[in-house]
């Protein structure tokens, strides 16, 4: 990422996170609830089975346990709770018959044959369960395939920046992009939810709840390699038994320096001594596991000719951080990756919140054989949308020929700039730029 004042000016912001740090870890444990909480609940109302997914220690359990407290809960991972529902599933759920959570689901198969027989023995009858499940790509295959039309997913990342940090009056960002009659002036309406401060503390510190919890940087670096250890050795090792952890987690040591660019998975085997297909089931796993963001390319209507690899992504920024050994700001500015980081941190802060307010929608790249690109393209429930991201304050209108070409030749609504400005601009009648604090 080229220097200029957008990024020069966050040089002095070091100084200021500790400060920062201590009193967003006071807002969480004043008890912060959840974005998805209201889909949660309509969720419930609407359907006999819910299903909380994503990576591990993102809050699944706590959310779960939002709910009353006349729903018991049950889990998977504690030994007298496995074999009372293991020893028969079926008979188990006869005697459950409403308001059961069942967590880590994935660990026992069988359960899903017996909670189709159970939903199916009154299915009038909705908001009976929930299960949650995490790093295992059988589970969205055991949904799919017995529960279809019986359950509704809910996908869970770490805290983003809009659960953070309390949202101002007025429409927020999520609001704007789901009104398909909204115009690229309506952005202009947003208002900041923290400073450009607070913005780098969580940018570099990502969305974990427990590196937040417990402030200190040493806690952090622990806390994430442990994580990555435990995701290695006892996830991955219980799911896939025949992998080799070694070389896996070697991979994972690449999947740091390739997040944010165009992935060959021939040139990442020769890299790691695999063949192209194990490399390709590499990235299968990492991105099934919720800890690498797959985006393929967009390559409808289109009148040029297009990358066709897709590009990827680690969806944390603070395990990206930890995996590139990036302590503090100042390591992070310096580096060579930190557009990247930051291109990756916001595109995963605005699917997050369309995932949490229920809208479908596809995420994907653009790229030309030319060299024009767009960082994010939306289509679904909110139409059609691209997205450049750039870190710095201000920009250079010439630099957004791909994306006015985009938008004029597939007649979006707008284009939208995400940047770090301090308040929204419109830069044509069509494109609008919006600072990441206001998202």
């Amino acid at each position: 990422m080229p220097a200029g004042d957008g990024w020069s000016m966050a040089t002095g912001a070091g100084t200021a996170l500790k400060t920062l740090h201590i009193e967003t870890v006071g807002f969480i444990m004043q008890g912060m609830k959840r974005a998805c909480e209201p889909l949660l609940s309509e969720y419930l109302a609407d359907f006999p089975c819910v299903a909380i997914i994503g990576p591990r220690q993102c809050g699944k359990t706590t959310l779960a346990g939002s709910l009353p407290a006349a729903w018991r809960r049950f889990d998977l991972e504690k030994a007298s709770d496995r074999d009372l529902v293991a020893r028969d599933p079926e008979l188990f759920l006869r005697l459950n018959p409403r308001q059961v959570v069942i967590d880590e689901a994935q660990l026992l198969p069988d359960l899903f044959p017996a909670l189709r027989v159970a939903i199916d023995a009154d299915r009038s009858l909705a908001g009976r369960f929930v299960i949650t499940g995490s790093s295992s790509p059988s589970l969205l295959r055991h949904v799919s395939e017995t529960l279809a039309g019986r359950i509704a997913t809910i996908e869970l990342a770490p805290f983003s920046w809009s659960e953070v940090h309390p949202p101002p009056d007025g429409p927020s960002f999520a609001d704007l992009l789901a009104d398909r009659s909204a115009t690229a002036a309506a952005f202009l309406a947003l208002r900041a939810r923290g400073d450009i401060g607070q913005v780098h503390d969580y940018w570099l510190r990502g969305g974990y709840p427990e590196p937040w919890l417990k402030p200190g940087p040493r806690f952090r670096a622990t806390w994430m390699s442990q994580y990555v250890k435990t995701y290695v050795e006892r996830d991955i090792g219980r799911l896939f038994p025949g992998l080799d952890r070694d070389r896996f987690r070697l991979f994972l040591q690449h999947l740091a320096g390739l997040s944010g660019t165009i992935i060959n998975h021939s040139d990442v085997a020769r890299g790691l001594g695999v063949s192209p297909p194990t490399a390709r089931d590499y990235f299968e796993i990492a991105h099934g596991t919720f800890l690498w963001r797959r985006l393929p390319p967009y390559v409808k209507h289109a009148t040029k000719r297009l990358v066709k690899h897709s590009k990827g992504h680690l969806r944390d920024s603070g395990l990206l951080h930890r995996l590139l050994h990036l302590a503090d700001l100042d390591s992070l500015l310096g580096h060579p990756q930190a557009g990247r980081s930051w291109e990756a941190m916001v595109s995963e802060e605005i699917l997050r919140q369309l995932e949490w307010r229920g809208l479908d929608c596809g995420a994907f790249f653009y790229r030309t054989s030319a060299g024009a690109e767009i960082d994010l393209v939306l289509e679904g429930d909110v139409g059609l949308v691209p997205i450049e991201i750039k870190y710095s304050s201000s920009i250079d209108r010439r630099r957004l020929a791909a994306l006015r070409e985009f938008v004029a030749e597939r007649r979006c609504r707008y284009g939208l700039v995400i940047t770090n400005d301090s308040q929204p601009r419109l830069l044509d009648e069509a494109i609008v730029a919006v600072p990441f604090s206001h998202l």
